[in-house]
């Protein structure tokens, strides 16, 4: 177990947009005994303009807006981010749909660092050189197109914590959960009333198996109901 608590640090042009998910629930109690910690850095934070400029247009043509490279540096840079060989430095994720897929086998192996930044696209994206230079692993969540990389971020946040001990109340549901056990999803699960009667004369029953209490056919049940992950 870690003595210390996991760091998340978040580079975002909309900081405000986390502090609804992250002060609630799971994450709130994470934080609250120190499980965790999370900070949120407004990327304007490092411009350097009047108007604390942090995108442009693209060289070459095309619609849309880049984020540039200089914000992003200078905050890694006062995050102490910035790729050296220093082992204790912070692990940088870029948060993009050209980036490595997002599975729980990713979500174990982040859980092991003890720090990590995560810069949240915006617009047209990051500049190359951000990609190139700047950030360890870039990460996407999904085949589809979002407006930044907020909600991956608390999508891959939210699925790392919760690997860390003591953040999820019982242990063995971390093991039992979906895509954990051998590439598969989870099984069908009930609970109480056994029967449910949307109107007369039609019934949903819990499987009979489950209140057998013959825990090796559950077992059984459960292995056979199972889907497997695509």
């Amino acid at each position: 177990m870690k003595n210390k608590a996991l760091r998340f640090d978040i580079l975002t042009i909309f900081p405000g947009m986390f502090s609804c998910y992250l002060d609630e629930s799971m994450m709130k109690r994470a934080k609250a005994r120190k499980l965790i910690d999370i900070r949120v850095h407004d990327l304007r934070a490092w411009a350097t303009s009047k108007h604390r400029q942090v995108d442009d247009r693209l060289f070459g043509g095309g619609p849309g807006m880049l984020l540039k490279v200089e914000p992003i540096y200078r905050a890694l840079k006062a995050l102490k981010a910035l790729k050296s060989k220093a082992k204790k430095r912070p692990y940088v994720v870029l948060l993009s749909p050209r980036g490595t897929r997002f599975t729980q086998r990713v979500a174990e192996r982040l859980v092991k660092r003890d720090r990590i930044v995560f810069v949240c696209g915006r617009y047209e994206g990051v500049d190359q050189r951000v990609t190139d230079h700047l950030v360890d692993e870039e990460i996407s969540i999904g085949d589809f197109v979002l407006t930044g990389g907020e909600l991956p971020a608390m999508t891959v946040i939210d699925a790392v914590a919760r690997l860390v001990p003591g953040v999820v109340g019982k242990e063995a549901s971390i093991v039992e959960e979906s895509h954990s056990a051998e590439g598969f999803i989870e099984h069908p699960q009930y609970t109480r009333p056994e029967r449910f009667s949307p109107k007369k004369g039609v019934h949903w029953d819990v499987p009979e198996v489950l209140l057998s209490g013959d825990h090796k056919k559950i077992a059984e049940w459960r292995l056979k109901n199972a889907k497997r992950a695509a």
